[in-house]
């Protein structure tokens, strides 16, 4: 069964029929192309698929299309602005926060939704934020760096 869906990505606004049945990672990936975010343990467990809705991060895998009918999706494509990377993405540059990019969308995202709520995260807030994005290459202390580091240049 189909529904006409309303929802806004990355500031965009669009209107398309979805099945009922499917989730937003499916929408964002297959209809809307936007492959930065990733498919991995599909069981909302590994952070991979996290985007931003209402401004909260959310594991896409687990959220139905239709829910997210009115609200505002922002995924990692939507992150920078024109060609200037966000502090966050350049942070993540500076400080080597990620070896082979597949977990760097969802945690990207992650970090952009605590900096959102708490422009002055401790370190273990940070730590605590990205708990739920598994990655097996970077030992998480860069990512942990580079929030920091991205906190304090939003902060000027």
């Amino acid at each position: 069964m189909k529904q006409l869906m309303r929802i806004t990505i990355n500031g965009v606004n669009y209107e398309e029929e979805i099945d009922v049945r499917r989730t937003l990672l499916e929408v964002l990936r297959e209809n809307f192309g936007l492959t930065g975010t990733k498919r991995a343990c599909n069981e909302g467990e590994c952070g991979v698929c996290t985007v931003l809705m209402d401004g909260k991060p959310v594991a896409s895998c687990l959220v139905l299309a239709v829910e997210a009918q009115g609200r505002e999706i922002e995924t990692v494509e939507g992150v920078a602005e024109e060609d200037e990377l966000h502090p966050l993405q350049q942070a993540f540059l500076e400080h080597g926060a990620f070896q082979c990019g597949f977990c760097t969308p969802g945690t990207l995202m992650t970090a952009k939704g605590l900096l959102e709520e708490n422009p002055s995260p401790t370190e273990g807030e940070v730590r605590h934020a990205i708990a739920g994005n598994l990655c097996r290459c970077t030992g998480y202390t860069k990512y942990v760096d580079a929030v920091m580091d991205a906190a304090d240049k939003m902060k000027k």
